[in-house]
């Protein structure tokens, strides 16, 4: 199977802050996957490291209030273009994130209070037949 895959989640340094969250998990689907990292903010056009940034309804903005929606539904986009080049029926993708949380994301309030939604990249691909799962659930690719 080929899936797509938060590139911080595999030790890329893309996050908000320059970090990476690798996974073991994660980093255990290579063995039996092809996988194909992703950084849909650093695709829409935004450097590392950056402002955090939360979802607020339908637009992400930085913590001083930049409004970086454009750039989040950017790298959105081409991160579903790469899954369907690549023939992608799934994603594994950070869990709470604006752009690749799935279930669960941060308010908008910057208190690290969370809310029931889904990330701009994450929202995308469900809408377009792709399953979406946070890095606690990879366990569910292997059933």
């Amino acid at each position: 199977m080929t899936i797509l895959v938060s590139a911080c989640l595999l030790g890329c340094p893309c996050r908000y802050d320059g970090k990476s969250k690798p996974n073991d998990g994660v980093l255990a689907l290579m063995e039996h996957h092809t996988l194909i990292p992703v950084c849909p903010e650093q695709m829409g056009g935004l450097a590392t490291p950056r402002p955090p940034a939360e979802r607020k309804g339908d637009g992400v903005f930085t913590e001083n209030d930049t409004d970086v929606t454009t750039q989040y539904r950017r790298g959105a986009e081409e991160a579903l273009r790469l899954a369907r080049l690549y023939g992608c029926t799934c994603a594994i993708l950070k869990e709470r994130s604006p752009s690749c949380g799935s279930g669960q994301i941060y308010d908008g309030s910057f208190s690290r209070t969370l809310i029931d939604g889904d990330g701009v990249t994450a929202a995308l691909l469900k809408q377009n037949g792709i399953a979406v799962y946070g890095e606690s659930e990879v366990a569910e690719l292997w059933k």
